[in-house]
């Protein structure tokens, strides 16, 4: 069975740090492009951040660049999002979702929801 699983969402206060971890199981994330969208209560999802398996490229969306750090770990199959100096406004539900090819860059997909795999989802919450 093909699928993503995310962890790792919690609970953090304002300047915190969080990592949230997308394992892949069933497949390998190899040539995948793999992106971290969000969707925060009452609002569009929206894709906060992106990696290229096949160059290592990484995109991050000016809402979160230089705060969140995108990686990836091959022996694991799991990328991760390493959450920094938290903002009550990154308060939302993440979701990891990997996509073969439709596109060629990053920046293209963090615009588009049309990916061939989707996790279910973890929660952040930034609040003291």
């Amino acid at each position: 069975q093909l699928q993503l699983v995310e962890s790792g969402g919690g609970l953090v206060q304002p300047g915190g740090s969080l990592r949230l971890s997308c394992a892949a199981s069933g497949f390998t994330l190899d040539y995948y492009f793999i992106v971290w969208f969000r969707q925060a209560p009452g609002k569009e999802r929206e894709g906060v951040s992106c990696i290229s398996t096949t160059d290592g490229t990484t995109y991050y969306a000016d809402s979160v660049k230089g705060r969140f750090t995108i990686s990836r770990d091959k022996a694991k199959n799991t990328v991760y999002l390493q959450m920094n100096s938290a903002k009550p406004e990154d308060t939302a539900v993440y979701y990891c979702a990997a996509d073969l090819g439709k596109y060629y860059t990053c920046s293209a997909y963090v615009r588009t929801k049309n990916m061939d795999y989707w996790g279910k989802g973890t929660l952040v919450t930034v609040s003291s």
